[in-house]
């Protein structure tokens, strides 16, 4: 399962996150590419690809993720109508956007199980 966490103009948050994950014992071992697009004047941080392989996976990402935001300082406010809330991140699978900022380790983990058809292929929980 490939997913992709957006920067939405936070390009500090994103490479913070990604340093997180490479040194996490449960993440470490995790594909995490970034994706890069083109600014006025140089390539600008867009997202991270993250690479899930099976349920293990899922889980560590999970609680990496929460443990990273839990200690990330409180972030401002969106602009009003975004629909976001504050701090929160994006998470993007297929045609799903959800934002993830608010979600404890269970329910994220138990998001991407669903937006993975349940569990990663022929694998069992």
């Amino acid at each position: 399962m490939e997913l992709c966490i957006l920067a939405d103009g936070d390009e500090e948050s994103v490479v913070d996150l990604q340093s997180w994950l490479a040194v996490d014992p449960g993440t470490a071992q995790l594909p995490v590419t970034t994706v890069a697009g083109h600014g006025p004047t140089m390539s600008a941080l867009e997202a991270l690809n993250v690479v899930l392989s099976n349920t293990t996976d899922i889980a560590n990402f999970a609680l990496a993720y929460v443990t990273w935001r839990a200690t990330r300082p409180l972030q401002l406010p969106r602009p009003a109508g975004s629909g976001e809330q504050p701090g929160g991140q994006r998470l993007v699978h297929g045609d799903s956007t959800v934002d993830i900022g608010h979600l404890s380790a269970e329910e994220l983990a138990k998001l991407l199980r669903g937006l993975n058809g349940g569990t990663p292929s022929g694998e069992q929980e």
